[in-house]
């Protein structure tokens, strides 16, 4: 029997899991069920190790599955079942690398062969983040072979133009803390004008490039992919926090974080002579 924990960012995709969970076929695999609606809410749920197995959406706003699972310490990570409608390109990577992924709409004879094989694996005293950190490392390498080539001129960005409601937003390099993308939406962490706070703040503004267009257009002495999924500015590290699996979580200006792929944080170390 197991605690489940299910995360979907739509509301039928949860209702449709918890009724599958719930048939005779699989019930008997199952002890408790709770949802969490994004990847937030899912790591409140998940402090404290009170879930066996985690059926973990990929596509969803703000947080994907992906960064969930780099923001869980391998010792409360529990076993994780992938629910996705991702194509086979991104289904091959998991197929070698995770413990099962389910396509949606989930038949409930895969749901129960997923749930039998989990079972298998919760107890084990082996630790399981090096087959989770061996597909996440190996997305952050697609990405970044993926990525376009750095223009061969010097004419590097020096202020970028944001539309921001009824305006157009001239922000200057030194104000970009992070430039990070997620679902397909490109953000920008930006400094916030603000003499008064007592600590730097941040604002986040949607922009129409992807982080491909952005890195290839910024002055690769002063910023750096970091992750599949973020780029950062040198100036704006303040601290470097071991990881796991060889990755640092890079402290930004602001009490942002960004996880480091393990090549991308050794190469900060290199840049920031640590």
């Amino acid at each position: 029997m197991a605690r489940i924990l299910i995360v979907d960012d739509e509301a039928p995709a949860r209702k449709r899991m918890q009724k599958l969970l719930a048939d005779d076929a699989v019930a008997q695999l199952v002890t408790d069920v709770d949802t969490a609606e994004d990847g937030v809410e899912a790591l409140e749920k998940l402090k404290g190790g009170s879930v066996d197995i985690l059926l973990l959406d990929i596509q969803m706003p703000g947080m994907d599955g992906f960064d969930v699972l780099d923001r869980i310490e391998p010792t409360d990570r529990p076993v994780v079942i992938f629910t996705t409608a991702f194509d086979e390109y991104a289904i091959r990577a998991f197929d070698a690398n995770a413990v099962d992924y389910l396509l949606k709409p989930v038949p409930s004879d895969r749901l129960k062969e997923a749930l039998e094989r989990a079972h298998r694996i919760i107890g084990q005293t082996e630790p399981q983040d090096d087959r989770f950190g061996k597909l996440l490392e190996w997305m952050d390498a697609n990405a970044m072979n993926q990525a376009e080539s750095p223009s061969s001129s010097e004419d590097w960005l020096e202020q970028l133009s944001i539309p921001y409601r009824d305006r157009i937003l001239i922000i200057p390099i030194p104000d970009v803390v992070s430039i990070e993308i997620s679902e397909g939406i490109t953000r920008v962490y930006i400094l916030e004008d603000d003499p008064g706070a007592p600590r730097p703040r941040l604002r986040q503004h949607i922009v129409n490039y992807t982080l491909d267009q952005l890195g290839s257009m910024l002055n690769p002495d002063d910023f750096m992919r970091v992750h599949r999924s973020a780029i950062v500015q040198f100036n704006h590290i303040k601290e470097l926090i071991p990881w796991f699996s060889g990755r640092y979580k890079l402290a930004l200006t602001g009490g942002h974080e960004v996880i480091a792929s393990r090549e991308r944080s050794k190469a900060v170390k290199e840049r920031l002579k640590i």
